[in-house]
């Protein structure tokens, strides 16, 4: 048995590097500093070590041979998932390269609305640290913080230090939309969050009016989607009196028609904030499960987000076109390979295609795929990097035991030199 201590977590996005994890064998348990979120994803249990092609165990060089074989006889093939470090990612692209493929990230459905707004007109966000050491208000449209990242709060809203506030504990939190899910929003003081809230589906009208409110135009309405105007006009106020604002947000959560042009409404309030001479900055939630590492590997390769083909010699890039459940449900992809090393129960979607998983031990499938390789995890069974939700930080993921699973990149070279 060994301890490890200030272990850094690949599963929140947020960047926790504080972790205490007790090691036996493959056993692990965090002994400080968990959460609802990384504890259970650390304290998985490997079940399968094996490699399978139809659900009967062979080698790992008889699996690599059989997906290389599957792969091989294909016209369009699609690589889905795309949840792994970024040596996995580096050899996930060189595979696509090698083998015409698409490429989609798991996430990017959520992920296009952010893309679409910062292409269409651009946008003024933060760090982490930025946030940690500065802000004053906190504002968050259509999300629940502490569902995304248990410790959020903890980590860079009621940090005991900043750099440039006296007393942390006086930061203001307001939620627009729903509320939060637990006291992790409530200050050190007992301050709670302030709430307006609203459905889902009525957050682009009440963005919209809250933007114009920013902008001094004289709504006449006295509510919008029971929201009363004068606490979205107070709302306004306090964002253009803040020392450092911040307007947070999660693309993947806004689940409705258009919800790029919703990211495009939040992203230019905090431009009109900053015209007014007051410092503010948005602050898109994302980077579990290599969300944010993937779109970075591919963007330093090709110039494009992780949704792209390069069955023409190069990389196209479509956000709509290249969409992975678009293409097996019309019947243009004739192969799917689905990598995801983080959460095992994050299996590829049910399909008649040829399936190829190189996943996170533990998967339990609907369908058997023809080939299923466990890989080990990145920072559990080897290290790596990821990147955190706010891009500007690669983390340094730590191996911690001896598994013996092969990494992804591994085993997608094995494939990629096997075509």
């Amino acid at each position: 048995m060994k301890t490890i201590t200030d272990v850094p977590s690949p599963f929140c996005g947020i960047g926790t590097d504080d972790l205490t994890i007790e090691v036996q064998g493959d056993s692990l348990k965090v002994i400080e500093h968990g959460c609802t979120l990384n504890t259970p994803q650390f304290e998985q249990a490997i079940t399968d070590k094996s490699p399978r092609i139809n659900g009967k165990e062979v080698s790992l060089e008889q699996a690599v041979a059989h997906a290389a074989t599957l792969l091989s006889h294909t016209k369009q093939s699609l690589i889905g998932g795309c949840a792994t470090d970024v040596n996995g990612m580096r050899a996930l692209m060189a595979l696509a390269d090698k083998n015409s493929a698409v490429v989609d990230n798991v996430n990017f459905k959520g992920a296009k609305n952010n893309f679409l707004a910062l292409q269409d007109s651009g946008w003024m966000n933060t760090t982490l640290a930025e946030v940690k050491n500065r802000c004053d208000l906190f504002i968050v449209i259509g999300c629940d913080v502490e569902a995304f990242a248990p410790r959020f709060f903890e980590h860079y809203l009621w940090n005991n230090e900043s750099m440039f506030l006296k007393d942390t504990a006086q930061r203001e939190v307001i939620y627009i939309g729903q509320p939060p899910s637990g006291d992790a929003s409530t200050s050190p003081t007992g301050a709670k969050a302030q709430v307006l809230n609203c459905d889902a589906a009525d957050l682009p009208e009440v963005v919209a009016v809250l933007r114009a409110l920013v902008k001094n135009v004289d709504i006449k309405l006295e509510t919008v989607a029971g929201i009363a105007v004068d606490d979205l006009k107070a709302v306004a106020d306090k964002l253009k009196s803040a020392q450092y604002g911040v307007v947070t947000w999660a693309a993947g959560n806004l689940n409705f028609s258009h919800a790029e042009l919703t990211v495009q409404v939040i992203c230019e309030m905090v431009k009109d904030v900053n015209a007014s001479g007051v410092r503010c900055s948005g602050l898109p939630l994302g980077g579990k499960e290599g969300d944010q590492t993937a779109n970075q590997v591919c963007g330093w390769q090709t110039g494009y987000p992780a949704r792209m083909r390069f069955s023409s010699g190069f990389p196209e890039y479509d956000p709509y076109f290249y969409d992975s459940q678009r293409l097996l449900d019309e019947g243009e992809a004739d192969a799917l390979l689905w990598v995801h090393a983080f959460n095992s129960e994050n299996v590829p979607p049910k399909t008649d295609v040829p399936t190829i998983v190189v996943g996170r031990s533990g998967m339990v499938f609907e369908q058997e795929p023809d080939v299923y390789i466990p890989i080990g995890t990145p920072g559990i069974d080897h290290s790596g990097h990821t990147y955190r939700m706010d891009n500007v930080v690669a983390i340094r993921l730590k191996k911690l035991r001896d598994s013996g699973l092969p990494s992804t990149a591994d085993v997608l070279t094995a494939i990629e030199q096997a075509l």
